[in-house]
């Protein structure tokens, strides 16, 4: 894992991360909304992980006053169950830690136990359920907080 980059995600890696949105998600974001995080979103923070010049991952969260809320998190299939994750997840925790924000929040899939397991590990708790929150499965999100 030492030769993985975690570094801003940038216009040129967008076509890349969206080879990773359409494998990771059954509703994959459009260039469209990752254009509009990256050049207009003021609250939006984007990262990739890359190896050897390749985009193998990404994340992103929002700031939003004293809390960040994380949007994405997706790694490439083939490079799943690395620590690739984890990489994107101390990146994110970083940018956090830079800004004095302290709590963090996501949704995740109910069915999803693999990346609840990864936010435990950083500190996360179950705070609730949101509903039918998927709108393509209607599963339900488990909502998860950090607070430090």
């Amino acid at each position: 894992m030492n030769d993985v980059i975690i570094r801003k995600m940038t216009e040129e890696d967008i076509d890349q991360v969206l080879e990773i949105e359409k494998e990771s998600f059954k509703t994959p974001w459009s260039r469209e909304a990752f254009v509009l995080e990256l050049e207009k979103n003021q609250l939006a923070r984007y990262i990739v992980a890359e190896k050897e010049g390749k985009v193998i991952g990404y994340g992103g969260l929002w700031l939003i006053l004293d809390e960040a809320h994380i949007t994405n998190i997706a790694v490439s299939s083939q490079y799943r169950g690395q620590g690739i994750g984890k990489l994107i997840m101390e990146g994110l925790i970083e940018i956090c830690e830079e800004k004095g924000i302290n709590n963090m929040t996501l949704e995740v899939r109910k069915s999803n136990i693999v990346a609840q397991s990864l936010y435990k590990k950083y500190g996360f708790v179950n705070c609730g359920v949101r509903p039918g929150y998927y709108t393509d499965t209607k599963e339900d999100a488990i909502i998860m907080w950090r607070e430090k």
